[in-house]
C-alpha cells in the first residue's frame, strides 16, 4: 500500500471547502497579536479587573498599548474580515462615544 493509499491521509480541499481555521487566519493579513487582541475583546468580562489581567497575562501587554492596538484594528479592513461580528460592534461603541462628546 502506498503513502496516497492510507485511510488515514485526508484528501485535498476542493475549492468550494472553507479553509482551516489556522489557514483563513493567515490569508486575513493579521498577525497573532492582532488576531489574539480581537479575541480578548470578544469574549464577555465580568469586570474590568478581570479583563485588564487577562491582557497582561495572556498577550504581554499594558492595558494602554492594548486599547491602542484595539483602536487601529477597529480600522483595518482585515480586522473587519476576520471577525466582523466583534470589530463592528466595537465601531457601533466607539462611533456613539464619540457623537455623545
Amino acid at each position: 500500500m502506498t503513502v496516497a493509499e492510507t485511510p488515514d491521509t485526508p484528501e485535498p480541499e476542493s475549492p468550494g471547502e472553507p479553509a482551516e481555521p489556522a489557514e483563513s487566519a493567515r490569508l486575513s493579513g493579521l498577525s497573532d497579536r492582532d488576531r489574539a487582541v480581537l479575541a480578548v475583546e470578544r469574549r464577555g468580562w465580568p469586570g474590568p479587573g478581570a479583563k485588564e489581567r487577562a491582557i497582561r497575562e495572556r498577550l504581554g501587554l499594558s492595558p494602554t498599548r492594548y486599547y491602542q492596538l484595539l483602536g487601529a484594528l477597529l480600522d483595518d479592513p482585515r480586522a473587519a474580515e476576520h471577525d466582523p461580528v466583534t470589530v463592528n460592534r466595537l465601531r457601533r461603541v466607539r462611533d456613539a462615544r464619540r457623537e455623545r462628546r
